[in-house]
């Protein structure tokens, strides 16, 4: 398989390259510090054509490739990791998911301001109760007439403190089968967006409260049944954090490279101790190798969407090297690296969080045994019988 660029996109590359370095470099350190959703950069971004690059011309977006969103966001993550939120938020994860699925009529009402990049869309899936086991997922839709009646709570969603709109998962019924999605509108009586609450990178995000919340019925997105579509599209969610993770330690590497090039103790450059040079080597290794299974879980994907085994090899890989390569950069870097100055620590604090979101480490690896020994594991108790079912 060759994962080679072609020519196309080595020229759509360096058009991004060019914009991140020239546009979005000069404020990187700026923007790691400031707190809130871009959306500055949202809107220059999506006048560069980089929201909704996979998504048909006809819709109004680039007509590309998963590659290419993944290029999009590297380029850009390379040059200002804060800025690669804006790439993500608009190629992967609920956009992606609600471009998917929706119909003539969400898209006629919904899809212009998202591509414009005037309109933020958050996902509404874990719960209090329901993590990693999202099936045990409580927050109910039932129909009233014309319209659908949403009761429950969601937290930990990704720019929930400042969306416009939410998909939200919901149950209409028991089992996964009664499973599917509604899109919500933020100031929809009966939802109640919390107070912000902060994680250790600095994001925000609000718990979602619907309390008797009547949303018309040409909201919903998926009805019952829907959860295992839902789910395919949240493999190209993991595409795009994966995406995000090698890039981020990528940016750190080069950073602490050029540190090491730069920086001399002892009267000589840092680069020319062995031990660091090794930790560079390591790094280099581990992050050609989580690039190369990306691209490989981007290219093979069928229609559109990769494969769940794919996807979980990919975003393992990629989470636990860009991880990696931040935590021994800013090792190299000492203080400066550690301190608020440097994208550097950022780094380091992002990927440490993607290693939970959007499927945890652990669950990535029962999900790519399953795919060793083709057969699936549950992982609820037994039924009594002595067989898991």
């Amino acid at each position: 398989m060759d994962f080679e660029l072609d020519e196309g996109q080595r020229m759509f590359r360096d058009s991004v390259r060019k914009f991140a370095q020239n546009e979005l470099a000069p404020g990187a350190i700026a923007r790691v510090q400031t707190e809130g959703y871009p959306r500055d950069i949202a809107r220059r971004a999506a006048e560069m054509g980089l929201i909704g690059i996979t998504f048909d011309e006809a819709d109004g977006g680039g007509g590309g490739s998963l590659v290419d969103a993944i290029i999009a966001i590297q380029e850009i993550a390379l040059a200002c990791p804060r800025s690669a939120d804006v790439i993500q938020a608009g190629n992967f994860g609920p956009i992606r998911t609600f471009y998917e699925y929706a119909t003539p009529e969400q898209k006629e009402r919904f899809m212009g301001d998202l591509l414009s990049g005037n309109t933020v869309i958050s996902l509404g899936m874990s719960e209090p109760d329901a993590g990693s086991a999202v099936t045990e997922l409580t927050t109910t839709a039932r129909e009233d007439g014309d319209h659908i009646v949403i009761n429950g709570t969601k937290v930990f969603g990704t720019h929930s403190h400042e969306a416009d709109l939410f998909l939200v998962y919901v149950r209409y019924g028991p089992g996964t089968g009664g499973i599917g999605s509604i899109i919500v509108e933020r100031g929809t009586e009966g939802f109640e967006v919390g107070p912000p609450k902060a994680f250790m990178n600095g994001e925000h995000w609000s718990q979602l409260h619907f309390d008797e919340c009547r949303v018309p019925k040409a909201n919903v997105l998926l009805g019952p049944g829907g959860f295992k579509k839902q789910i395919s599209g949240f493999n190209v969610e993991r595409l795009g954090n994966a995406s995000r993770a090698a890039a981020l330690g990528r940016h750190a590497f080069n950073v602490a490279r050029q540190h090491a090039i730069d920086r001399k103790q002892f009267g000589r450059a840092l680069c020319e101790f062995q031990g660091l040079q090794w930790k560079f080597a390591d790094m280099e290794v581990r992050l050609s190798g989580a690039q190369l299974l990306l691209m490989r879980a981007a290219v093979g994907a069928q229609g559109g969407l990769p494969s769940a085994h794919d996807s979980a090899i990919a975003k393992l890989a990629c989470n636990e090297a860009g991880f990696y390569a931040a935590n021994e950069s800013l090792q190299i870097m000492g203080a400066t690296g550690f301190s608020e100055d440097s994208t550097v620590q950022y780094c380091l604090r992002r990927t440490r969080g993607w290693m939970i979101a959007g499927g945890s480490l652990e669950i990535l690896r029962n999900r790519i045994a399953e795919g060793v020994f083709e057969r699936r594991f549950s992982q609820r108790p037994d039924k009594g019988d002595g067989a898991a079912k």
